[in-house]
């Protein structure tokens, strides 16, 4: 059980945050008269008074709303919960989306301080249900359901694609996939064919965003431009190649040609990412194959099925 300790706004983005005593949240909005709000995944910014006090211990001089936090709350360390929480405040409920934030431009109490805790303390909700909340309104906290939908992000790798010279249909294939399989997809990227962005990506939809399953699609062949099973290696902790060779195994029952492929499967802590081919066919015959066993995977990286579930 927790408590909020303070609710803060703003108007305009890139300005600072005030307190307000009271404030009404929409579903799928976040917060009437934030700047903030909108239809995604960061309606609602969360973060600790105690992580706030322990900054302040250290010499920063900061008011409530300075870290961009919407909601400032005791009793909880935010960044220690899983994604997929859930806090109910009266007949509000928000579900956390996101732990921690990419800080592409240092703060001012970055400048001051060398540190600032919202990139790795502070949290991101979106509102499922609406209604008012004020200060001193208490908070439960609901763990999220280790049977609930895995999410899953597709990422398309694509030059053209980015430039917009060439319409994606792979990944509007792969999504579609997916959820007729019952997975919660929770973000589709067109990137262009470049390792450190894809790399960044897969470490934020990893990390930050704690997707069940991430599926690329392009950039596997031998162009130098192919670059995707480098930046898959290279995030990965660990890898699970026995799911690319099964790919390529089967394919090769289609065409000889599957057996330029480089495409690259493994795990980074608790995501499964995985390389499918380029074009449609591919895709959908590649994703066909594999879809069923991944979930089984998912399982055992979600600590729900053992090493030894079905088949």
């Amino acid at each position: 059980m927790g408590n909020i300790r303070a609710i803060c706004i703003s108007k305009q983005r890139g300005t600072a945050k005030t307190e307000v005593v009271e404030a009404e949240l929409t579903p799928q909005w976040g917060i009437l008269g934030d700047a903030h709000g909108g239809p995604w995944h960061r309606q609602v910014s969360m973060l600790s008074v105690e992580k706030i006090q322990d900054f302040q211990a250290r010499g920063a001089e900061v008011d409530f709303g300075a870290f961009g936090e919407n909601l400032v709350v005791e009793g909880f360390d935010f960044a220690a919960l899983p994604v997929g929480s859930r806090f109910r405040i009266g007949d509000v409920v928000l579900e956390m989306t996101q732990i921690g934030k990419e800080c592409h431009n240092h703060c001012q109490i970055y400048q001051r301080m060398g540190e600032c805790i919202m990139p790795k303390e502070g949290v991101f909700a979106r509102v499922l249900q609406g209604g008012r909340i004020k200060r001193g309104d208490e908070i439960q906290l609901v763990l999220p359901d280790a049977n609930r939908p895995y999410t899953a992000a597709v990422i398309t790798l694509s030059d053209k694609g980015a430039k917009g010279e060439r319409e994606d249909k792979s990944g509007p294939l792969i999504v579609k996939m997916l959820e007729e399989a019952g997975y919660q997809v929770e973000e589709t990227l067109l990137l262009p064919d470049e390792q450190k962005p894809l790399e960044q990506q897969l470490m934020r939809l990893a990390d930050q965003r704690q997707i069940s399953l991430i599926l690329t699609t392009g950039g596997t062949g031998f162009s130098k431009r192919d670059v995707t099973p480098e930046a898959t290696i290279a995030v990965c902790d660990r890898m699970a190649r026995g799911i690319a060779e099964a790919i390529r195994g089967y394919s090769m029952t289609i065409t000889k040609r599957a057996m330029l492929s480089r495409a690259e499967s493994g795990i980074r802590k608790g995501t499964l990412i995985v390389n499918l081919p380029g074009s449609p066919k591919a895709v959908k015959e590649s994703l066909e194959f594999v879809l069923s066993v991944l979930e089984h995977g998912l399982g055992i990286l979600r600590g729900t099925e053992g090493e030894c579930g079905r088949n």
